[in-house]
């Protein structure tokens, strides 16, 4: 990636312009000042506003006269429209992640993988009366952190978990001492040799979550299946039960996935 960023003309630009892009998109309805945008990509404020203002131009970005917070722009919208018709399986998906609510009673949730992060794609509510709140439509997380990108990365070539390593040696302290390689690696091993990921509250204190990857045509996971909820609703026996439910559920729709796209 290095090697093609100093050869192509332009390509620094670009990914400057999509990384805060993201960062937009990432702060939802709410938007996000010029100070956060520059912070969280690592620009300067005058290359930050340069870029904000081109991608502005384009339509890509919107600023709130008011709160003078940037916010994704209407071309995004109408790209992805045009986008969904490849890359959204929401419309496939919906009903399966009903079912694993319904049948669980813990809260339901398909997520997509974008680079090294996931995101939230849909989120379907379970009976059970107490909630987490730690994942909802539009939330990223990277990979190997919540328990969807948990399961992703632990299928992916061992190469490209290699890579995202060496890509991300931030991640311990991000997110914690539990997310530092060694023991990333560890639970990485436990989730294939399981079939699904666990997440025992390492986001947020007595929130578990259950994550099965879900996989397009090539055996690639793209996808994931998760469920979460309290700590108290997740013991050894209802775990296992709880893995079995998601883990079906995950199979249908790979295999729906790949029905639908020959």
């Amino acid at each position: 990636m290095e090697s093609t960023n100093r050869t192509v003309p332009g390509a620094q630009a670009i990914a400057r312009a999509a990384s805060l892009l993201r960062l937009v998109t990432r702060s939802g309805s709410d938007g996000a000042t010029l100070q956060e945008l520059a912070r969280d990509s690592g620009l300067s404020r005058s290359t930050a506003h340069r870029l904000l203002s081109a991608l502005r131009a384009e339509g890509l970005v919107d600023r709130d006269d008011d709160s003078v917070r940037w916010m994704p722009g209407p071309e995004l919208f109408l790209m992805g429209s045009v986008a969904a018709t490849r890359y959204d399986v929401t419309s496939l998906a919906r009903d399966i992640v009903r079912s694993l609510a319904v049948k669980t009673e813990e809260s339901a949730f398909l997520s997509v993988r974008r680079a090294d992060e996931t995101v939230c794609l849909l989120r379907e509510e379970g009976a059970f009366p107490i909630r987490s709140f730690v994942l909802s439509e539009g939330v990223r997380f990277p990979l190997g952190v919540a328990s969807a990108g948990l399961a992703i990365l632990a299928f992916l070539p061992d190469h490209d978990v290699d890579a995202y390593f060496d890509r991300h040696p931030e991640l311990a302290q991000n997110w914690g001492r539990p997310h530092g390689e060694n023991p990333l690696r560890t639970r990485l091993a436990e989730t294939k040799e399981r079939g699904y990921a666990v997440n025992p509250g390492l986001i947020v204190e007595g929130s578990w979550g259950l994550g099965a990857a879900v996989f397009d045509r090539s055996g690639r996971p793209e996808w994931a299946l998760s469920l979460t909820g309290v700590a108290f609703r997740f013991g050894p026996d209802r775990t296992a039960e709880l893995g079995r439910i998601l883990l079906a559920h995950a199979h249908q729709l790979s295999a729906r996935i790949a029905g639908a796209r020959r």
